[in-house]
């Protein structure tokens, strides 16, 4: 089995999946280098600029159709869940964790958004991105976690005991 955590930039997806792989003795899958890597791009915004958003979510859907792993802890960029296709396959590999913090907790988090990969809009502010992706996490996520935590140890703790309750046979 494989868990996969989904939510906005900076809600400690990566962190907290890394966490979340050594406790179980699970591998950990970072998603967006294997877009990098796909593309022999630098960075991922290089790929966002280059491609630009839709054709962007497109290859992303293209790279997450294609993984295939067992006992592994994956972190998909926030906008894995933009694309049905990609959603979908993300929910047969495993149970789905939406981490969802305030917005305020992810505007002390993130940087400038502009050179973060982060698929933005003209115009569009975090609280606008936040505001369109909540129900694509919404509807895919299996499990629902406040990402408001002070600490990623707290938010572990907190998808180990809703992991517990969803299947206890695994966790």
């Amino acid at each position: 089995m494989n868990i996969i955590l989904i939510g906005m930039p900076g809600s400690g997806k990566s962190t907290v999946a890394r966490l979340l792989a050594k406790r179980l003795g699970y591998t950990f899958l970072d998603v967006d280098p294997l877009i990098v890597r796909s593309f022999g791009a630098p960075n991922l915004q290089a790929v966002l600029d280059s491609l630009g958003t839709e054709a962007f979510l497109d290859a992303e859907t293209e790279v997450i159709s294609a993984i295939s792993c067992e006992n592994t802890v994956l972190a998909p960029g926030g906008s894995a869940v933009l694309r049905e296709r990609g959603a979908l396959h993300l929910k047969s590999l495993g149970p789905v964790v939406y981490l969802k913090p305030s917005v305020q907790a992810l505007e002390s988090r993130l940087g400038n958004l502009a050179t973060r990969g982060v698929t933005l809009a003209p115009g569009q502010t975090l609280r606008d991105l936040y505001d369109y992706r909540a129900p694509f996490y919404e509807k895919y996520a299996d499990i629902t976690i406040a990402g408001d935590q002070p600490r990623p140890e707290d938010t572990l703790v907190l998808i180990l005991s809703a992991l517990k309750t969803l299947d206890r046979t695994c966790f």
